[in-house]
């Protein structure tokens, strides 16, 4: 019903940059209540990265905040990860989620997840 496809990761030096994008897309008619970004290192759980909200509101883990910036495109229906300054233990598969309504209720989807390495 509803696709999040997920771009942008790759390789990049320690106090280098990346951007990723997440864009929302599907056979149903929807609206996006939050969309958030998620991160999960071998041997670690996943963990809350940064979020965004249909209100425009943001939150940030304490790990990233000052380095990485989360924003919206609403025409688009994309979400966009600004990751700054990064370090090796950043390195992680980054995953889009949406939590979307839909005139049958409410639905949520996981991105398949892109790739991110910081080299030291």
């Amino acid at each position: 019903q509803v696709q999040l496809v997920e771009s942008g990761g790759g390789l990049v030096q320690a106090g280098g940059s990346l951007r990723l994008s997440c864009a929302a897309s599907g056979s149903i008619i929807f609206s996006i209540n939050a969309m958030d970004w998620y991160r999960q290192a071998p041997g670690k759980q996943r963990e809350l990265v940064a979020g965004i909200r249909s209100s425009g509101s943001t939150n940030y883990a304490d790990s990233v905040k000052g380095r990485f910036t989360i924003s919206r495109d609403n025409a688009k229906n994309t979400v966009y990860l600004q990751m700054n300054s990064l370090k090796p233990e950043d390195t992680a598969v980054y995953y889009c989620n949406a939590d979307l309504s839909w005139k049958m209720g409410h639905l949520i989807y996981w991105g398949q997840g892109t790739q991110v390495t910081v080299s030291s």
